[in-house]
């Protein structure tokens, strides 16, 4: 294990506000240029949801123009994400990994853990 902070520099800090395609009735293209337009630095179209990413200065502006549209968010945070993943192929290491998050988890000195296994 390293120290606190020790690999930050493989993330980036970003705004982060997740949509559920099945709760927001506009249309895909809409609701990108509804983002963009509030400030958001991307849109991203994944199979269940849509991901709006920010810098972590714009994230507050974009969240409550969102809101201020009526449109309902799975979740709204700054985070980090990743700048690479990682994939895991053999059943093994995910169950390794699997279990070091549970540890994480459970571990009460631990706030927060970011991670770049590509799940």
């Amino acid at each position: 294990m390293g120290t606190n902070g020790c690999v930050s520099f493989m993330f980036d800090q970003k705004g982060l506000i997740v949509i559920d395609k099945e709760e927001v009735e506009m249309d895909e293209e809409e609701l990108m240029m509804a983002a963009l337009d509030a400030g958001a630095e991307d849109f991203a179209a994944e199979e269940d949801s849509y991901e709006i990413t920010t810098s972590p200065d714009d994230f507050s502006a974009v969240r409550e123009a969102m809101e201020a549209a009526g449109i309902p968010m799975a979740s709204a945070e700054v985070t980090m994400i990743p700048q690479t993943y990682t994939e895991l192929k053999s059943d093994e290491d995910i169950k390794k990994m699997n279990k070091l998050l549970d540890m994480l988890d459970d571990d009460d000195d631990v706030q927060n853990v970011y991670h770049n296994w590509d799940e």
